[in-house]
């Protein structure tokens, strides 16, 4: 009985917030790629991933085991965070979010120096401005639209499409999966790491990159040579 007492008692707690973020700490960089790729002009990806593992410490911390796994919860949680985000920078226009970045390095710059967050009159001073145009640039970085949900709402919008696979590339994706697990030792190494990245894994092309080392371009080509293999061995 103490044995066990002591084997319960070491045994890690798998949904305790500080674990649920340490396991799902990938979760944030997959959803941020996934998000920059089809609004990659509207911000950086390591924007997004700020924005991402903010949402995930609060996803772990308000997460409530009731027979739902966590990852979904988290992942609806991160992707709405960053769509919010891009939402909220569309708003705003080029000036603002440069003014915002300007802000944000004083701001960042004073906190250090003081280490507390500067009064306004310090931002004011630091930035070299009069205070009421200091206000005024401070105004320009938020967000000043407030549409309804029904008013803004469009099918052809980006921002409410749905980022998930159609049908079809989730029937296709499934189709090369079974088919890649089969023939993935007659593949090279790095076509069977890159097949299996993207199929498997369902990491993007740059995410890809990333990892092994090499661009975007140069994943796409091994992956079609690898793909034009996989269909002729199919086809033995």
């Amino acid at each position: 009985m103490l044995n066990e007492a002591r084997a319960a008692y070491a045994r890690p707690d798998t949904t305790s917030p500080a674990r649920l973020i340490e396991t799902h700490s990938a979760l944030v960089r997959r959803v941020a790629w996934h998000v920059h790729s089809r609004m990659s002009t509207a911000i950086e990806v390591e924007d997004l991933i700020q924005i991402g593992f903010i949402a995930l410490v609060e996803a772990a911390q308000h997460f409530e085991d009731r027979g739902i796994a966590f990852a979904p919860y988290a992942s609806t949680r991160i992707r709405g965070a960053m769509v919010d985000a891009l939402r909220r920078d569309a708003r705003m226009g080029r000036a603002g979010m440069a003014n915002r970045r300007y802000l944000a390095s004083i701001r960042a710059k004073l906190e250090q120096e003081y280490m507390r967050p500067p009064s306004d009159a310090e931002m004011a001073s630091a930035a070299g401005l009069e205070p009421q145009a200091y206000y005024a640039m401070a105004a320009s970085t938020q967000a000043v639209a407030q549409d309804s949900i029904d008013e803004s709402y469009s099918d052809h919008d980006m921002w409410f499409a749905d980022l998930a696979d159609s049908a079809d590339t989730a029937l296709e994706k499934a189709q090369l999966r079974e088919a890649l697990m089969a023939n993935l030792a007659k593949l090279t190494e790095r076509e069977a790491a890159i097949l299996q990245l993207y199929f498997v894994e369902e990491l993007n092309l740059d995410e890809i990159g990333e990892t092994l080392g090499v661009g975007a371009a140069r994943v796409c080509q091994i992956k079609k040579a690898a793909l034009d293999k996989m269909r002729s061995l199919m086809m033995d």
